[in-house]
C-alpha cells in the first residue's frame, strides 16, 4: 500500500518566521512564558555569580588569611544561593509544565475545530493516520519546544551573557581567547543544521506513514485475513519501520558527531586560557582568585553552549512537526461562506438561527458543471428541477455521477460552473450550516459511534428526549429489534457499531437522520448491503420517513425506487432518461434493460435458494 502525504515545500533551514507563528499560537500564555523567562534569567544570573563569590573567598579570605570570616561567608552565601535557586527552579518547573500542556490543549482544540470545518474533498486526499500524527505527537513536539526548549535557550543565553561580561571585567585578553572560539562553533552548527533538519523532516513523514499503516491494518484486519495478506502486510510494515530506523540512526550519528566537536573546541580553549592565565597570574597582573574565577567561567562556559546547541538541534527536529501542524491549521476549506453570509447567518460554530429562512426543499440545478481537483470532469451543463416534497431516484453505472449530484446538493462540494438553487436562491447566499441542518443523509455503509443506541440516534440532536428517540426509532421500524436486545436503547453498539448487523445499523442511521426533521433527505444505496427481509423493513422505513420531504435516492436495487416521483438514469454526468417507473419500463430503454436484468438475477437467486432449502427425496 502507498500512504499519501502532503509534499508542501518546507523551509530548508531553521525558520524564525515559522517559530514566530508557533509562538503566536501560545499567545494566551505569554504571561506565563514571561514569568518563566524571569525565573530562567534569575537562575542564569545566580549561576554566573558563583565564580565571583569564589574569587572573593580566595582573594579576601584565603590569600589574606582572614579565615575567621570564611565560615559565615560560605554558609550565608550558600544558603542564599540555595534558597534563590530553589525558588527559581520551582517556579520554572511549574510554569514550564503549565505552558507545555496548555499549549498542547490549545493547538489540539484548534486542530480538531479545523477538521470540523474542512469539506469532504480534504478527507478524500488526506490519510487518517497522517491527521492523527499531527494532532498527537506533532502537537506534543510543539508543546515541549515552547515549554522547555525555548526556556532552556533563555537560561543558557543569559548565563553566557553574564559570564562573558564577568570574564571581560576580570581579564579582557583571556576573554578574547574565549571569544575566538565562537566562529568555529558557529561553523560546526551551520554545517550540521541543514543535514539534521532535513533528516528529521523525513523521520516525521515516515512516522505518519507508519501511523496510517497501523490505522489501515487495524480497520482492515478482517479483509486482510480473508485475502491472506498477513505476510505482505508484515513485509510492508517492515519496510516502513526499517526506513524510520535508518533515518533515526542517521540522526543519532549526526548528533553524536556534533556534541563531541563542541566539547573538543571547548577543551582546546580551556587549555589555552589556563596556560595564558597562569602566566598572567605569575606576573602579578591578575590575582589567584581572578584566575580561579575565570577558569571556572571557561569550564562552565561551554556547557550552556552545548545546551544551546542541543536546543538548536531539538528545534530543528521539532520544526518538521511544527510545519505539519501549521499546514493543517492553515488549510483553507474548498467551500467557505462569504463574509456577508457569515455576518447575516453565522458560521458553523456561531450560527444566527434567528436569521435563517425556513426551507421548503425546492432544488434546482442551472447549467451545473463540476470537476475534481485532479481535473476529472463529472458533470457538464447539468440541469434539473425538483419541486419540494418530490422523491427523485438516481440510477446508473458506477462513476456516472450519481454521488456527485447528491454531494453537490448537500454542498459537500460546490459546482465549478453554474448554480444550485434552494427555494429559488443560490445556496451560496446562505450558510452551509443552514442547509446541512436541514439535511438527512443515510450512507450505504452507516457509521455508528461508540456508545448506546440512544446516544447514536440523538447524535445530531443532543437535547432530544427519550420519547423523541423512541418515536424516531418507531418511525423507521427499528424499535422491534432494539427492544429484543438485553438493555434496549441502552445497549452499547461497540466501536463503529460492530455489535450490530448491517441492517440494524442502517435502521439506527435512519432514525438518527430524521430525529431533527430534515426537509431534504438523501439515501445513498441504503439497501445494497442487506438481506431481502431487512430490505423490506428499510423500504417501509423509506416510505414513512420520506413523506413530505424532498428526497434523493441513489439506488442499486431498483425494486426500492418503483414508487419514486421521478427516476433519472445518469450516464456520463448527463440525464439520459427521466420518468416514473411505469413510463421508463414502457419506453424500453436503458432503465428497462437494467430493471429486467436485475429482476431476472434476483429471481434466479431466489429459486436457487429455495432449491437448497428443499428436503432431499429418496
Amino acid at each position: 500500500m502507498q500512504y499519501e502525504l502532503d509534499q508542501q515545500e518546507a523551509p530548508r533551514r531553521l525558520s524564525l518566521s515559522l517559530w514566530k507563528r508557533v509562538l503566536q499560537l501560545a499567545r494566551p500564555h505569554w504571561g506565563k512564558i514571561g514569568q518563566c523567562m524571569v525565573m530562567m534569567i534569575l537562575l542564569g544570573v545566580l549561576e554566573a555569580a558563583q565564580p565571583l563569590l569564589t574569587r572573593y573567598a580566595i582573594d579576601e579570605i584565603v590569600v589574606k588569611g582572614n579565615t575567621a570570616n570564611l565560615g559565615w561567608f560560605i554558609g550565608l552565601s550558600l544558603l542564599l544561593m540555595v534558597v534563590l535557586d530553589f525558588a527559581a527552579a520551582y517556579g520554572f518547573l511549574y510554569l514550564a509544565g503549565h505552558i507545555e500542556w496548555h499549549v498542547n490543549y490549545d493547538i489540539r482544540t484548534r486542530g480538531f475545530r479545523k477538521l470540523q470545518e474542512l469539506p469532504f474533498s480534504y478527507y478524500d486526499r488526506m490519510p487518517v493516520g497522517n491527521l492523527l500524527t499531527r494532532l498527537t505527537s506533532d502537537t506534543a513536539q510543539i508543546g515541549e519546544a515552547l515549554g522547555w526548549g525555548m526556556l532552556d535557550f533563555v537560561w543558557a543565553s543569559f548565563y553566557l551573557l553574564a559570564s562573558f561580561v564577568s570574564m571581560f571585567l576580570i581579564n579582557w585578553q583571556l576573554a578574547l581567547i574565549v571569544l575566538a572560539s565562537i566562529p568555529p562553533l558557529l561553523a560546526v552548527a551551520f554545517f550540521f543544521e541543514k543535514r539534521m533538519i532535513a533528516n528529521h523532516r523525513k523521520i516525521r513523514r515516515v512516522n505518519s506513514q507508519i501511523t496510517a499503516a497501523f490505522n489501515e491494518g487495524i480497520m482492515g484486519a478482517k479483509t486482510s485475513k480473508t485475502l491472506v495478506r498477513e505476510q505482505l502486510n508484515n513485509q510492508e510494515m517492515q519496510q516502513l519501520t526499517g526506513e524510520i530506523r535508518r533515518r533515526s540512526i542517521h540522526a543519532s550519528v549526526l548528533s553524536s558527531l556534533f556534541f563531541p566537536l563542541v566539547t573538543f573546541i571547548a577543551s582546546i580553549v580551556t587549555a589555552l586560557v589556563l596556560t595564558r592565565g597562569v602566566g598572567i597570574t605569575l606576573s602579578g597582573a591578575m590575582s589567584l582568585g581572578s584566575l580561579a574565577a575565570f577558569v571556572g567561567y571557561v569550564v562552565e562556559f561551554f556547557h550552556p553552549i552545548e545546551n544551546i546547541a542541543g536546543t538548536f538541534t531539538e528545534f530543528q527536529r521539532r520544526q518538521a512537526a511544527a510545519e505539519r501542524v501549521l499546514t493543517l491549521l492553515d488549510t483553507q476549506p474548498d467551500i467557505q461562506d462569504s463574509a456577508e453570509v457569515e455576518a447575516q447567518f453565522g458560521d458553523n460554530f456561531h450560527p444566527k438561527k434567528e436569521n435563517w429562512p425556513p426551507i421548503a426543499g425546492d432544488v434546482q440545478f442551472q447549467d451545473v458543471g463540476f470537476k475534481y481537483k485532479d481535473g476529472e470532469e463529472v458533470l457538464r451543463r447539468f440541469d434539473l428541477h425538483v419541486q419540494a416534497g418530490q422523491t427523485i431516484a438516481l440510477v446508473g453505472a458506477t462513476g456516472a455521477g450519481k454521488s456527485t449530484i447528491v454531494n453537490l446538493i448537500c454542498r459537500f462540494y460546490e459546482p465549478t460552473q453554474g448554480n444550485i438553487l434552494i427555494d429559488g436562491v443560490d445556496y451560496r447566499q446562505r450558510s452551509q450550516l443552514w442547509l446541512q441542518s436541514n439535511l438527512g443523509y443515510v450512507l450505504q455503509e452507516p457509521h455508528l459511534f461508540s456508545g448506546t443506541i440512544a446516544d447514536n440516534i440523538r447524535y445530531a440532536a443532543k437535547d432530544a428526549s427519550d420519547e423523541q428517540v423512541r418515536r424516531a426509532a418507531q418511525l423507521v421500524n427499528a424499535e422491534g429489534f432494539i427492544m429484543k436486545l438485553e438493555k434496549g436503547y441502552d445497549t452499547q453498539v461497540g466501536e463503529g457499531g460492530n455489535r450490530l448487523s448491517t441492517g440494524e445499523k442502517q435502521l439506527i442511521s435512519f432514525a438518527r437522520a430524521i430525529i431533527h426533521d430534515p426537509r431534504i433527505f438523501v439515501l445513498d444505496e441504503a439497501t445494497s448491503s442487506v438481506d431481502t427481509e431487512t430490505e423490506m423493513m428499510i423500504q417501509h422505513a423509506i416510505e414513512r420517513t420520506l413523506e413530505g420531504r424532498t428526497s434523493f435516492i441513489i439506488a442499486h436495487r431498483l425494486s426500492t425506487i418503483r414508487n419514486a416521483d421521478r427516476i433519472l438514469v445518469i450516464e456520463d454526468g448527463q440525464i439520459s432518461e427521466s420518468g416514473t417507473h411505469q413510463e421508463l419500463i414502457a419506453a424500453r430503454g436503458q432503465y428497462h434493460q437494467l430493471y429486467t436484468t436485475q429482476f431476472q438475477e434476483e429471481r434466479s437467486m431466489d429459486e436457487l435458494g429455495s432449491r437448497r432449502t428443499q428436503p432431499a427425496t429418496t
